[in-house]
């Protein structure tokens, strides 16, 4: 199938727009990978501090042998689910590696927090910069430089995006992500929700609250919505850097294991087999518009508008909103999980997940099958789903073809979208630039105009709703809220309320320049307004009572004051009371120089550029 004209189109502009960073970028690549493995090129102090701990076998192998040497990066904590089950992976990972007569080792460890614990927090202002904190360990963990590829195990919010910041400073690597799969289902998203915004009303208390949140959050693995988490698995697919099929496979399935020791034989059958395959080479244009695709066909987390445009960034490639903006108007929605639809991921992956989707999107011509991937097969070998073999003297595991969906109404052919349109829409104005994730918004609230109410925080508009202020059609506006003034927090806590004033019949939406996750719901919510409040953006000249148009539909968010007015409109600044309590506590002092030199949300939130 021929590639869809836009999609050639983007991808030529994102190579023309990146050719000097990304040519310097592979320059740089080519020279790290031309050098002797770490083990011949370092000095013998170097190489005995390096190899003291293994085990004889391994240093023999290792050093004498001259075997391959694998460096495995962790977020292993027992505070996310989603990471609980990584806690042996390490072990799996070495036995697996000896067998096929190399070594491995733990580089080093990562923090990973959740957000779905510091949400309404200060410690959710941490979040976003732990992106980039992540990317820094993974930078240390490798530094010692004497492996021949690299393993990352994590999953979620910012871990992913973290690791595969810091690997692609190590580009010359060959390198492979590996997940632990979602938790089983509990409590439904929809009824979790329901509790969620009775609570808001104060209809139930905290123990009927907690239980449900129990219910829906109760075992290892990720959460089961298509949020931050879910979208990063997805996405590592369509790029071909997992094992095919692994992102949905849950913790406690018989396949689990088989598939981290796929993850070692796939990154091994690259050094040996010499196919020049490094993650530098591997993350080009064409993968990261691959990535975008994928993004839009499954209406992912509005996070990866800042997340990825980091990641093409740490491998000189410069993507912006546009690129986002031009390929959703092409590239159709083939799945409804929520918060777009009420399946969770299990039931998405048992309807065709990943593999039904990226088969659809290159038989259609919406991605570049002409990529580099961990896998000698390409692109296509992601198409298929994982089962385990009955004869596993041929392997443990073999791939069959997802075939038609099993559900239609949670994964769609092409030729049958839920939408012909992606899931996110650019939107421009006298008041900045913004995204809004529409596909998760009923049709008849893509276009909100009405009077707004600014507010200064979070907890400032959840004590106006409690107060019984907010009953009207209103367009919230929360500003001080982006990478500068606070770190960018989500504000999916301010879910609930709105969608009790959306659920009594008022036209409600949010306009802010923090984030509202991939749980972005069905409330219309313009997000990560740029410039931010913080730099002078426009949102520091609103006043409450100003008329503002969010239209989703023609791309526009407007403050309905004239071009002279407005130009007169003092520019408020930040109160300082604010400012001060935002860099105290909780940490929060020690990020101090991430808020000084954050750059914008669209140019990725980056702090090390």
């Amino acid at each position: 199938m021929k590639l869809h004209s836009v999609v050639e189109a983007v991808t030529s502009r994102i190579r023309e727009r990146s050719r000097i960073t990304r040519g310097t970028y592979l320059d740089q690549l080519a020279l790290a990978a031309r050098r002797q493995p770490g083990a011949q090129r370092l000095g013998c102090a170097n190489v005995a501090h390096a190899f003291a701990a293994l085990p004889g076998n391994d240093k023999l192998r290792v050093v004498a042998q001259r075997a391959p040497n694998i460096g495995i990066v962790t977020a292993y904590n027992d505070m996310l689910s989603a990471h609980a089950p990584l806690q042996h992976y390490p072990d799996i990972i070495k036995t697996e590696a000896r067998r096929l007569g190399a070594t491995a080792q733990v580089a080093g460890g990562v923090p990973a927090m959740c957000d779905g614990v510091t949400q309404g927090t200060a410690g959710m202002e941490l979040s976003l910069f732990s992106r980039d904190v992540i990317a820094m360990a993974t930078a240390v963990s490798l530094s010692h430089d004497v492996f021949d590829a690299a393993l990352m195990l994590g999953v979620c919010d910012k871990i992913v995006p973290g690791l595969l910041i810091g690997a692609l400073h190590f580009g010359h690597l060959p390198t492979v992500f590996v997940p632990a799969g979602p938790m089983t289902s509990g409590l439904s998203n929809n009824e979790k929700a329901k509790v969620r915004e009775k609570a808001a009303q104060g209809l139930v208390g905290r123990a009927e609250l907690l239980e449900a949140e129990s219910r829906a959050y109760h075992g290892e693995g990720t959460c089961t919505f298509y949020g931050t988490a879910n979208s990063n698995q997805m996405l590592l697919e369509a790029m071909g850097l997992h094992v095919p099929g692994t992102a949905f496979i849950n913790p406690g399935a018989s396949m689990r294991e088989a598939l981290t020791c796929e993850a070692v034989r796939t990154v091994l059958e690259i050094t040996h087999a010499r196919r020049f395959a490094p993650i530098g080479q591997v993350v080009d244009e064409r993968c990261i518009v691959n990535a975008m695709v994928a993004l839009l066909a499954t209406g992912g987390s509005t996070n990866h508008l800042i997340h990825w445009v980091a990641v093409a960034r740490a491998a000189g490639i410069v993507i912006d909103w546009d690129d986002f903006s031009a390929l959703s108007e092409v590239v159709p929605l083939l799945t409804r999980v929520y918060p777009n639809g009420s399946a969770d991921v299990n039931q998405f992956q048992a309807a065709g997940g990943p593999g039904f989707v990226i088969r659809e999107l290159l038989d259609a011509g919406f991605m570049h099958v002409d990529v580099l991937t961990v896998r000698a097969g390409g692109l296509r070998e992601y198409t298929g789903i994982p089962v385990s073999q009955p004869d596993a003297s041929h392997g443990p595991l073999q791939w069959v073809d997802a075939g038609a969906s099993k559900d239609d109404t949670v994964v769609r052919p092409v030729s049958a979208p839920f939408s012909p349109h992606g899931g996110l829409k650019l939107l421009q104005g006298n008041l900045g630039r913004s995204v809004i994730k529409v596909s998760a918004v009923p049709d008849d609230r893509h276009v909100i105009e009405a009077p707004c109410r600014v507010f200064d925080s979070q907890d400032a508009l959840q004590q106006a709703f409690a107060a019984d202020e907010l009953n009207r059609d209103i367009i919230c506006v929360v500003r001080w809220q982006g990478p500068q003034a606070n770190g960018m927090p989500e504000l999916h806590k301010l879910t609930p309320p709105l969608a009790v004033l959306q659920g009594k019949g008022f036209r409600v939406a949010l306009v802010t320049d923090g984030r509202m996750s991939g749980a972005s719901g069905k409330v219309p919510a313009a997000i990560h307004v740029s410039p931010e409040a913080a730099a002078g953006g426009p949102l520091a000249r609103l006043r409450d009572g100003d008329v503002i148009r969010l239209d989703a539909n023609a791309g526009a968010l407007q403050v309905l004051v004239s071009d002279a007015a407005w130009a007169a409109r003092p520019v408020a600044t930040m109160p300082e009371e604010l400012r001060a309590a935002n860099g105290i506590g909780m940490g929060r002092e020690l990020f101090a120089n991430f808020r000084r030199n954050a750059w914008a949300a669209e140019e990725g939130a980056c702090t090390w550029l």
